[in-house]
């Protein structure tokens, strides 16, 4: 007889034991043992590891799989468990890992895989193979596609929380703090008298008492700085939405901006700027067109302005003309910083608004969240645990299915939060993400390809690129030199049917099939596949922190980005006032409601897990776990040096500190 030393470890999350016996099987390549009780009248608490042995009559050979069930004591109901690994040392000396991190709820056989990551077209055991392919054939009843709106991204389907599967969902600690900050947030509101008043402001200080204990360095600075132009134009970089700029080197022909409405006495010239490379454009066409909502009863309105920026001689990026509807007309005057106060105030105002609907749609839920979902359901549905993909991305798709779940539920569904209180909510949400998925390519997604063709190499005090960059290629070398490792050359990816179904699934249900987006149908290289890998990474993780943790930074002070306007810009200059512009915010229910949004949405949970954390075990091979612990090295210096950078900034950057960037779209 020989012994198998068998090393059970239970998950540490919270209602993770159990107090049902365990039965394990071992298979290997030259047998298997039997089915071995491990009824030692003792419970697999939360964080528990049981030691047993496993005897054969001679030895089974290269360990293949283990297969693990979970039968109720005798009058005990049956209850879940959450093993996370079990460790094998054969008898031969050999130490085997085999990576659960899944729930057992019932009396089902389960098999696991070794760890060390095999692709289908190398995994010549006939057990394991039918391992793999009965895992995925399971995984595609609990992971179905489904079309929330035609015309979009699809999604998981899921009718309520309970059909999310297990391991999918919100951990008890932070279901328990997303719940708490909802619902003190707008509790706070209701005692204020806030949160149901339908009555304009009357006085800009009044809305200082919304939040007035929930501040931020920044939200302080916003408040103070909010009307100045200087301030106005270092959001288009450094702001929540650093997406819409780009260098203008001719202008569109329905922005008819002359010399003499922006250079007085003729000392410059806009054909110049341009050929200097000074002139920068934004502008919200994708929002033309749009029917704007109905709110408390009332019409509001969301402009698709155009405008027009200059960098200065001290690095300066200053707003010099605004139009704020598409078409050119007498009554859709081109604002300048020379008009009335007000007339230049509200002109800006109008443009935050709208900035507010192309972030929160297109920027943030669009190219964050609906995409980081369709990267993870693809991945759920095509690809088993022992391949290294699913090892590889697995961690950075924690809490997306079930946050994108609540945000269809909560926010874009007919009673929710976005629906209720933004001007682009209701009827406006699914024409501007279609016309936003029509106009995503690949590249746009690559932020070395974005930052390039939007032609904004050079301009200085782009915090958001110059971190972005950064992080990018450090992601780069990592997803290289973990990829690089299983996959020598171009034929093994182009063999890798599981990989090419990936793939081509994203390119289905996320893109719609759309050939113009750039993004690939199948993989035929190496280079191919890490740069579309670090892509999915890049997305769910750096680009989701840079759109989302500054939500109430920069919008916790309502005037300075609005989720709504009550009356329509002005048609001639002139006769915009204090009153005017008071009288265009939303209204104060509008206001609250809106806040408490961002309030929630900007507040992590306690059991984040940071970029280049790995709570679970999935990768055996020596390789792989030091190509991690270098990508660990390298977004830890990478984090210092952002943070000696900020001493010395008056609005520090920090949403691209990898000490504050998610693994996952979670929040």
């Amino acid at each position: 007889m020989v012994d198998y030393e068998v090393t059970v470890i239970t998950g540490s999350r919270l209602y993770s034991f159990t107090y049902d016996s365990i039965y394990i099987k071992l298979v290997g390549t030259d047998g298997e043992s039997e089915h071995t009780d491990f009824n030692t009248n003792k419970a697999y608490f939360s964080g528990a590891v049981a030691y047993f042995n496993v005897s054969c009559p001679a030895s089974i050979g290269k360990l293949v799989l283990i297969e693990l069930d979970k039968q109720p004591l005798l009058l005990f109901p049956e209850d879940s468990w959450f093993p996370a690994k079990v460790v094998v040392k054969s008898p031969e000396g050999h130490t085997y890992n085999f990576p659960i991190y899944r729930w057992i709820t019932d009396s089902e056989v389960y098999r696991f895989r070794e760890g060390t990551a095999q692709r289908v077209f190398e995994d010549d055991h006939c057990l394991g193979r039918y391992s793999r392919e009965q895992e995925l054939q399971e995984r595609k009843e609990d992971y179905r596609w489904d079309e929330y709106k035609e015309g979009i991204p699809h999604n998981m389907k899921a009718d309520d929380l309970l059909s999310l599967p297990c391991e999918v969902r919100f951990s008890f600690t932070k279901t328990t703090e997303f719940l708490y900050t909802a619902a003190t947030g707008l509790t706070e509101l209701k005692l204020k008298g806030l949160a149901d008043c339908k009555n304009n402001w009357t006085n800009i200080d009044e809305i200082d008492r919304v939040f007035c204990c929930k501040r931020t360095h920044i939200s302080d600075y916003v408040q103070e700085h909010w009307k100045e132009d200087a301030f106005f134009g270092s959001q288009f970089l450094n702001g929540v939405n650093p997406m819409m700029i780009r260098r203008c080197t001719t202008l569109p022909s329905n922005f008819p901006v002359t010399d003499c409405m922006v250079f007085l006495h003729g000392q410059m010239s806009l054909a110049d700027e341009m050929k200097k490379g000074n002139i920068f454009l934004c502008d919200y066409k994708q929002l033309d067109g749009v029917k704007a909502n109905i709110i408390n009863g009332k019409q509001q309105y969301l402009m698709a302005p155009l405008v027009l920026l200059q960098k200065t001689p001290d690095e300066k990026l200053m707003p010099i003309a605004i139009q704020l509807k598409q078409k050119p007309a007498q009554d859709n005057p081109i604002f300048l910083p020379t008009d009335s106060e007000y007339d230049w105030l509200l002109a800006k105002i109008f443009v935050r608004s709208s900035d507010f609907s192309e972030h929160q749609l297109n920027v943030h839920l669009l190219r964050t969240h609906l995409l980081a979902e369709v990267f993870a359901v693809s991945l759920l549905r095509n690809v088993p645990m022992v391949h290294p993909l699913y090892k590889l991305l697995v961690p950075h798709t924690r809490y997306t299915l079930q946050i994108n779940f609540l945000a269809r539920r909560l926010l874009i569904s007919k009673d929710g939060t976005f629906t209720q209180f933004a001007a682009s909510g209701g009827k406006g949400v699914v024409p501007i993400l279609r016309k936003s998925l029509s106009s995503v390519t690949y590249r746009s997604l690559c932020i070395p390809e974005d930052i390039a063709d939007r032609g904004l190499e050079d301009v200085p005090n782009f915090y958001y690129r110059d971190d972005g960059l950064r992080l990018w290629d450090i992601i780069h070398r990592f997803v290289k030199g973990i990829l690089g490792y299983y996959y020598k050359n171009d034929c093994e990816v182009q063999r890798d049917s599981e990989l090419q179904k990936w793939i081509s699934d994203i390119f289905e249900h996320g893109f719609l099939s759309i050939e113009s987006t750039g993004i690939p149908q199948r993989f035929t290289t190496v280079t191919e596949l890490i740069q579309f890998v670090t892509m999915v990474i890049f997305t769910g993780s750096a680009q989701h922190a840079a759109v989302n943790s500054g939500q109430y930074d920069y919008g916790g002070w309502m005037p300075n980005t609005p989720s709504s306007l009550q009356l329509p810009p002005p048609t001639v200059k002139g006769k915009a006032t204090e009153a005017t512009m008071l009288n265009t915010f939303p209204d104060i229910s509008t206001t609250v409601n809106g806040m408490a949004t961002v309030w929630l949405l900007s507040k992590q949970s306690s059991d984040i897990v940071l970029l280049g954390q790995y709570l679970e075990d999935h990768f055996s091979e020596e390789t792989p776990l030091r190509v991690i612990m270098d990508f660990q090295k390298e977004l830890k210096g990478l984090s210092a040096n952002i943070k000696n950078r900020n001493k010395d900034l008056e609005v520090p950057y920090t949403y691209m500190d990898p000490e504050a960037i998610e693994n996952s779209v979670a929040i």
